[in-house]
C-alpha cells in the first residue's frame, strides 16, 4: 500500500438509499460494514483536510434511483456535509459528468481515492474513467460492494475486481490501513 497523495480527495460512488433500504433492490453485500467503512474513510478524509465528493446515480424514470424517488438520495447514514458536493451521472463512469473533472482540476490533484457501489458497474467504470483522465487511483479494497449475481456471489465479484484493479496499476488499500496509518 502506498499512502495517497496529500491532496487526493475521496470520491464516494452511488451509496444511495436504494442500495441499502431493500425496498426496491436487495441491499448491497455486507451493507452495514460497508457503511461503517465508508464513514471511517470519510471521517479520515475530513481529519486530514481532504475534500470529499459524492456521486449519485440518476436512473431513468421508474427506476428506484431515478431523481425524486425514495431510493435516490445519498444514504443519510454517511453524514454528507453541506459543503461536500454531489455529482450526478446516468452511466457507469462518474467522469461522464464534466463537473467532476472541473472540481478535480480546481483541486489540482493527481490522484483520487475511490469507494462505493457497485463494484462491477460504477466503481469499475469510474476507476477506468479516472485512469483515462490521467489520474492515479487508490481504491479502498474493503469499502466497495455489489449484489449477488445468479452465477457469482458478491464477495467473489469484489475479490475478482480488486485483482483486476491491481493488474491495472490501481493502489489497493484497506480501510484500516488507510485511516490508521
Amino acid at each position: 500500500m502506498q499512502k495517497p497523495a496529500d491532496a487526493a480527495p475521496v470520491i464516494v460512488i452511488d451509496l444511495q438509499t436504494g442500495m441499502f433500504d431493500g425496498v426496491a433492490e436487495p441491499p448491497l453485500h455486507d451493507a452495514d460494514r460497508l457503511v461503517e467503512r465508508a464513514r471511517q474513510v470519510i471521517d479520515w478524509a475530513r481529519r486530514e483536510g481532504r475534500k470529499v465528493a459524492f456521486i449519485r446515480h440518476d436512473g431513468p424514470e421508474g427506476d428506484p434511483l431515478a431523481p425524486g424517488e425514495p431510493g435516490w438520495p445519498v444514504w443519510p447514514a454517511l453524514g454528507q456535509a453541506e459543503h461536500e458536493p454531489t455529482f450526478s451521472k446516468s452511466v457507469r463512469d462518474s467522469f461522464s459528468n464534466p463537473k467532476l473533472g472541473a472540481w478535480l482540476a480546481d483541486l489540482d490533484t493527481p490522484e483520487v481515492v475511490i469507494l462505493g457501489a457497485q463494484t462491477n458497474f460504477c466503481v469499475a467504470g469510474t476507476v477506468q474513467g479516472a485512469i483515462a483522465n490521467g489520474l492515479k487511483v487508490t481504491v479502498v479494497s474493503d469499502a466497495h460492494s455489489t449484489v449477488d449475481l445468479p452465477d457469482e456471489a458478491a464477495a467473489s465479484i469484489i475479490n475478482r475486481y480488486n485483482a483486476q484493479f491491481a493488474e491495472a496499476g490501481v493502489n489497493l488499500v484497506t480501510t484500516d490501513a488507510l485511516t490508521k496509518a
